[in-house]
């Protein structure tokens, strides 16, 4: 019994030691960060379209951040360069995701700038891609008998198009695809944050 007091003790000095070290003095270290140029601030549009990232599960399945060269082979898979600090500048709460059922999102903007695509995708995945296993999103759509004027309708191969109609894009969905779309860090790293280990912003031996 008499023991249970300095254990208790030393792993609570273990618990806020961890704790400084892995949260608190990262957190100070990067606070004074300043954005990545090129970086800009999201859309009104965007961020209810980051909430709809988060409501609809997205981070579970997706990442948004490429690894250097020596790590893995994400700029191969077109996924760019590996991302920095500065590159979540405007990030409130961070989405980096640690599953990648599906690809990384970090320049998805840029590798598919198409927002019928991202539509489609949306609406009904094996539309495009047969083998997907990505859920759909109906929900985020509606069926109409005839498209209004500012109606976005959805483009559908004719064995998913409805009998009768059209699909239009609820206003989520398009908020959904405007932040997909922001996502683009094709600019370069500031020099600074590129690693010194012989790799150099876009993965590439100096």
């Amino acid at each position: 019994m008499n023991r249970m007091v300095p254990l208790a003790i030393l792993a609570l000095a273990i618990l806020a030691f961890a704790t400084l070290m892995l949260v608190i003095a990262p957190a100070i270290q990067i606070r004074s960060e300043a954005p990545t140029p090129g970086l800009k601030p999201y859309t009104a549009q965007q961020l209810r379209g980051r909430t709809q990232y988060v409501a609809q599960g997205c981070i579970y399945c997706h990442s948004q951040q490429p690894r250097s060269i020596d790590q893995a082979p994400d700029a191969e898979r077109g996924w760019g360069r590996a991302s920095v600090a500065s590159d979540y500048a405007y990030d409130r709460p961070h989405l980096l995701g640690t599953m990648r059922t599906g690809p990384d999102l970090f320049n998805v903007g840029a590798r598919l700038p198409s927002r019928g695509w991202h539509l489609t995708h949306l609406y009904q995945p094996r539309a495009i891609f047969g083998w997907s296993i990505m859920p759909a999103y109906p929900y985020l759509f509606e069926r109409k008998e005839h498209a209004e004027p500012g109606d976005v309708v959805i483009i559908l191969p004719a064995d998913r198009a409805p009998k009768k109609g059209v699909i239009v894009a609820k206003r989520e969905a398009l908020d959904l695809v405007a932040y997909l779309q922001s996502l683009d860090h094709t600019f370069p790293a500031p020099t600074r944050a590129v690693r010194d280990d012989g790799y150099a912003e876009k993965g590439e031996p100096r």
